[in-house]
C-alpha cells in the first residue's frame, strides 16, 4: 500500500487541491502551547489553527480525512480553555482523527483517550524522550488507533544536531517494531518533493518502506503556501509532486533488496550533514 500522505493547511482551496492530487489527510494544527518555548528561533511552523478552521475544512473535503492536532493535555488558564473544552470543540468540528502531541507520561495519554471517548480516532505523537522511555506502558493502554514519531521535537529533546539522526541511529526502527508488535499503524517525520531536502526525499521514502511505515507528512518545503500563493501553481506542484512520489513508491515496493543498502547510504549522508553543521559552527 502507498504511504498515507498528510498536508498541514487551514486553507479550504489549498486543501481541495491537495485532496484532488491524492493527499489522504488534511492536517489542521491547533498546537501552540509551549511550542514557541522549545522551538524558539528555529525555522518551524507554528500554525495556530482553530476549531473553526477544522469545521470549515470538514465542509470542504470530499474524500480526504480530517486530522486535527490538539495541544498537549492542559488545565484551563486565563489564556486558553482546558483540554476537555478543546477536544470537545475539535470533535464537534468533525475531526476524523485527533493527534496528541508532546506527552511525557502514560497518565497524559490515558487522560486524552478518556476525553476523546471513542468519538474520533486517536493518534499519539511520540516526540519526547520521556514518552520513548515509557513507550511500552503507553502502548498497553486501550483506545490508541495510530502512532507517529515526531522527529523534530524528539531530536531536540535528545540534543541532536539533525533530526534524521533518529532514523540513522535506529531509534525510529526500534519504536516501529514495538508499534508493529501491537498491530498499530505508524509513521514518522516529513518528506519533501523528490530530490529535495537536506536528506533527499528518496532515501527517506525508501526507509519508510523498510521499517513498515504507513504514513508521512508532506513537509512545508513540498509546497510552502506562505510563499507560493498562486492557486494554479500550487495545483501544478501538488499534481507533479504526488505523481513523482507515487511512481517512486512503486519502485520501492518492487525492489525490497535495495532497502538495506539505502539505509546504509542514508546513515552516511546524515553523518556528512552533521559534520557540515559542526564545521559551520
Amino acid at each position: 500500500m502507498p504511504l498515507k500522505l498528510m498536508y498541514i493547511t487551514n486553507n479550504p482551496e489549498v486543501a481541495r487541491i491537495a485532496e484532488e492530487a491524492g493527499v489522504e489527510r488534511i492536517f489542521v494544527d491547533m498546537e501552540y502551547i509551549g511550542k514557541s518555548d522549545r522551538q524558539g528561533g528555529m525555522d518551524t511552523v507554528q500554525s495556530r489553527h482553530t476549531p473553526a478552521d477544522a469545521a470549515l475544512l470538514r465542509s470542504s473535503l470530499k474524500r480526504a480525512e480530517l486530522l486535527v492536532r490538539c495541544n498537549p493535555i492542559h488545565e484551563a488558564t486565563e489564556s486558553y480553555g482546558s483540554s476537555t473544552d478543546e477536544l470537545n470543540a475539535i470533535i464537534e468540528a468533525g475531526a476524523d482523527v485527533i493527534m496528541l502531541p508532546y506527552f511525557k507520561t502514560a497518565e497524559e495519554v490515558r487522560t486524552f483517550l478518556r476525553l476523546v471517548g471513542g468519538r474520533a480516532r486517536t493518534m499519539l505523537l511520540f516526540e519526547t524522550p520521556e514518552a520513548v522511555a515509557a513507550v511500552e506502558e503507553i502502548l498497553s493502554l486501550e483506545g490508541i488507533d495510530e502512532v507517529f514519531v515526531g522527529l523534530n521535537d524528539l531530536s531536540l529533546g535528545y540534543g541532536m544536531k539533525f533530526m534524521f539522526r533518529l532514523v540513522a541511529d535506529g531509534t525510529v526502527e526500534r519504536l516501529c517494531h514495538l508499534f508493529a508488535d501491537r498491530g498499530l499503524p505508524y509513521g514518522f517525520g516529513g518528506i519533501a518533493a523528490l530530490g529535495k531536502g537536506m536528506l533527499p526525499s528518496e532515501y527517506v521514502i525508501k526507509e519508510h518502506y523498510r521499517v513498515g511505515s504507513t504514513c508521512a507528512i508532506l513537509a512545508r518545503s513540498f509546497c510552502n503556501t506562505q510563499i507560493i500563493t498562486d492557486l494554479p501553481e500550487i495545483r501544478r506542484i501538488f499534481n507533479d509532486g504526488l505523481r513523482d512520489i507515487r511512481a517512486y513508491e512503486e519502485t520501492c515496493r518492487a525492489t525490497p533488496e535495495t532497502w538495506e543498502s539505502n539505509r546504509r547510504e542514508l546513515c552516511e549522508i546524515v553523518s556528512r550533514i552533521e559534520d557540515g553543521m559542526t564545521a559551520r559552527k
